[in-house]
Formats: structure tokens, C-alpha cells, sequence
């Protein structure tokens, strides 16, 4: 009776390893999906999903790639059969993205975007959303701001202008989306938060722009010039910047706001150029100011019949080199460096009378001028 009771548990443990070893095969007979398995219905997409899918689709038609292309010449044109080289700025060209700001055809993009094709025998094309490539030209350039607008050539249909909100009251934490061509790739939306408000950023001929969007949305080489969108798909800034150590994505990225764009494009479209406030100097370099130890803007030049010389204001003596007057403080506000009296003077606007502090000698005094129109590298 052992015996047979033996025998059988050992019959058992053998059909049980086989079955064990047979296991994976059977399943694999038994269960493998020879043919297309039935799709799971999804059912609705959450409330946020829809809302971004939404805001893509009604935003990317306004969205377009940037190209622009300088004289060929020399070692240009012997890379100009490499694509990777012209996705990267290499080969003469440069690209980005832009969109379309009014139902005339205008292309808002960032100044450093088409800064290549500035020059005599340059160029500028446009990518629509749709595929079809058309030529642009430059209407005008702000380097101050880093804005550019362009006017598209004749196009089968014009795109419809994005929706224009504003940047004077955004808040930390509030979403942002931003849609631009990263790395060549057409069409990338990006979604984040705005990390933050008031930033500066240095811009063109010198000077900072003040009132700068930071955002974490990922904004890498080829986003410059896009829209920055906050959730109900309004415009409320220009992608123009990020901070990284490595050229790529860092979750720092920065916008021009809209209410500064909304007030540039015009001027732009109407002239060609920005009216830039002023008073009609030319600032000293602020290393040099600091190394000399001093606090606030260093007069270098004063500009024949600008406001600025009929407040009597003085410049640096080009034959002795001895410093004449430092601009301390404009209204209640001081002043430490060039963005700060930029800054002061852009808010008051064009036209309007505004109270500097300026030392000279070791004396201190207030003198009033009334801004003025200024060229992009004169304040």
C-alpha cells in the first residue's frame, strides 16, 4: 500500500513539472492573438485634454516655419546641399517660427529669427501650416524688442490671425502653451506654467527688455519667434529665449510680453521701424562705469538739437576724457544701469516730460526733457 501511494504522488509531481515546462507553450498555443484585437472604447477625454486638443487645433493654422536665408556666398554655398546644416542656422540659413497677426498676411517672428536675411541679397520664405511654402518679405525690424514682422507673398489662403490677449494681468502658476517648430519638427506644442513675471532680457543695440514671461514650457532652438498662448488660446507673448547650459531645453524659457507686441507690430507695419522714446544720448559702456566705481548711466554723448542738449546735459570731454553727467535717478525711480533708465523712459512714453537726477563734479541737480523718436542704438 506505501508503495502504491509512492508511486502514485510521483506520478503526480511528474505530470506536474510537465505541465510546468509545457506551461508557457500552451499558453502561447491556446491564447496568442493571430488576428487584429477588438478596440476598447476610450469614452471621453478628461476635461484638460480636451480643453489643450481643443486650443491646438484652433491655434496651429496660424502658426508657420521660418526661413531665412542670406546672400550665398563662399563656404555657404558648398553646404547648402545639407538639410541637417540648414535646420540648424548653419549654411546661411536661419529658421524659426512666426505667426500670423492680421488678415492682410503679416508674420510676427523674432528679429534674430530673419536678422540674416537683413542684408543685401537675403531672403525669407514661409511655411504654412497647411505645406505650401510662399516667399516673404521684411516690413520691419525692432531689434530693441527682438521683433520682426513680415508680409506674406500671394498664398492660396491666408491663415487666420491668432486671437490677442494681454500680459498686464498674468499670474504665476496660471497655464501656458506654447507652439513653434523645435528643431526643424513643424507644428510641436509644449504645454507648462508661467514661472514667473517681470523679467529682464537683453535685446539688440544694448539695451534690455524689461516685463519679460518666464515659463517652464519646453521652448528649444526653432521655437524663437512662436506664440506663447495662455488656456483660452490668446496671445500673450513671443517666444524668444531660453536659459541653458547645454543649447536645449532647461525648463527656463522667456516671451516678449503681448502688451509690448501690441504696441510694437503696428508701429512696424505702418513705418517699418519701432518709435523708440528717448531723450537723445549715448550711453557709456556699464563695465567701464563699474569699474570706475560709478552708479547709474555715464552720459558719453550728447546728441545735436535733442532734448537732451537743450537740457544742457554734457558727455564725456573727448579731449581730456573727463566724465561729465550721470543720469542717478528719473522721477522718484534711481537708476543703476541703462535698463533701468530705458525702462523709466519707454513708460512714459513719446512726447513726455520726464525729471532726470544727474550728478556732475560731485554736485547733484534735476533737469526736465521731453522725450523724443530715436534711432534703435540711441536712448
Amino acid at each position: 500500500m506505501p508503495d502504491r501511494f509512492a508511486r502514485i504522488a510521483l506520478a503526480a509531481v511528474i505530470v506536474l513539472l510537465a505541465l510546468f515546462v509545457a506551461q508557457p507553450y500552451l499558453t502561447a498555443f491556446l491564447f496568442s492573438a493571430e488576428t487584429p484585437r477588438a478596440v476598447t472604447a476610450r469614452g471621453d477625454l478628461a476635461p484638460a485634454e480636451a480643453t489643450t486638443v481643443a486650443l491646438f487645433e484652433r491655434a496651429s493654422p496660424s502658426v508657420v516655419h521660418v526661413f531665412a536665408q542670406a546672400a550665398a556666398q563662399g563656404r555657404a554655398l558648398m553646404s547648402l546641399d545639407d538639410p541637417d546644416e540648414q535646420e540648424q542656422g548653419q549654411g546661411g540659413t536661419q529658421t524659426g517660427t512666426g505667426f500670423v497677426w492680421d488678415a492682410a498676411g503679416h508674420v510676427v517672428t523674432n528679429n534674430h529669427v530673419v536678422q540674416a536675411a537683413t542684408q543685401a541679397g537675403g531672403s525669407v520664405s514661409v511655411r504654412l501650416s497647411s505645406g505650401e511654402v510662399v516667399p516673404a518679405r521684411i516690413v520691419g525690424t525692432a531689434p530693441s524688442y527682438d521683433l520682426a514682422v513680415l508680409q506674406l507673398g500671394r498664398v492660396a489662403k491666408t491663415p487666420p490671425p491668432l486671437a490677442v490677449g494681454t500680459s498686464a494681468d498674468l499670474k504665476v502658476g496660471q497655464a501656458a502653451y506654447a507652439i513653434g517648430n523645435p528643431f526643424g519638427l513643424d507644428h510641436t506644442l509644449t504645454t507648462g506654467v508661467i514661472s514667473a513675471l517681470q523679467r529682464r532680457l537683453p535685446t539688440g543695440e544694448g539695451r534690455e527688455l524689461s516685463g519679460v514671461i518666464q515659463t517652464d514650457a519646453a521652448i528649444n532652438p526653432g521655437n524663437s519667434g512662436g506664440p506663447l498662448l495662455d488656456s483660452a488660446g490668446r496671445l500673450i507673448g513671443v517666444n524668444t529665449a531660453i536659459f541653458s547650459p547645454s543649447g536645449a531645453s532647461a525648463g527656463i524659457g522667456f516671451a516678449v510680453p503681448v502688451d509690448v507686441v501690441n504696441r510694437v507690430v503696428p508701429d512696424l507695419i505702418r513705418n517699418g521701424r519701432v518709435r523708440n522714446p528717448g531723450i537723445g544720448i549715448i550711453a557709456g559702456q556699464e563695465a567701464t562705469a563699474s569699474r570706475l566705481g560709478i552708479d547709474g548711466v555715464v552720459v558719453l554723448r550728447v546728441l545735436r538739437g535733442s532734448p537732451a542738449a537743450s537740457a544742457g546735459l554734457r558727455g564725456v570731454d573727448l579731449q581730456t576724457g573727463e566724465i561729465g553727467d550721470v543720469i542717478v535717478g528719473v522721477g522718484d525711480k534711481p537708476v543703476h544701469r541703462l535698463a533701468d533708465l530705458t525702462a523709466a523712459i519707454e513708460a512714459a512714453g513719446l512726447g513726455q516730460a520726464v525729471d532726470l537726477t544727474v550728478e556732475r563734479g560731485g554736485r547733484t541737480r534735476t533737469v526736465r526733457v521731453t522725450t523724443t523718436d530715436v534711432a534703435e542704438n540711441r536712448l
